[in-house]
């Protein structure tokens, strides 16, 4: 049973670390330190590490956020752009794997049925 709990205890601790460095990347990166023009930052990922998009998603503030990968190597980036062009490197990494699952469909809100 502590054993367990140890166990829970330090998966959380690692978790709300992982979190904090996150964030500061993010805000060190919105204070121009690892910004630049979108379309030069991809070119640089895509020849450079031979990584492509993987994902994407919009955050507030019409921002967008990318996760780049070279399944091959394993190697991964994730930037955050804004509508002006300007792309920040959040955070980079190793070992990228792609996730199998397959989503279920959205729900119809249209359809009475």
């Amino acid at each position: 049973m502590q054993n367990r709990m140890m166990k829970t205890t330090l998966t959380c601790a690692a978790l709300a670390c992982a979190f904090t460095i996150v964030a500061a990347s993010s805000a060190k990166a919105q204070q121009g330190g690892l910004c630049g023009q979108r379309d030069q930052i991809v070119s640089q990922l895509q020849s450079v590490h031979g990584e492509s998009r993987q994902a994407v998603g919009l955050q507030q503030n019409a921002r967008v956020m990318e996760t780049y990968a070279n399944p091959e190597t394993g190697s991964w980036t994730i930037i955050v752009s804004t509508p002006t062009g300007v792309a920040c490197l959040v955070a980079a990494g190793e070992a990228f794997q792609a996730n199998a699952e397959i989503a279920a469909p959205a729900a119809n809100l249209d359809d009475p049925a």
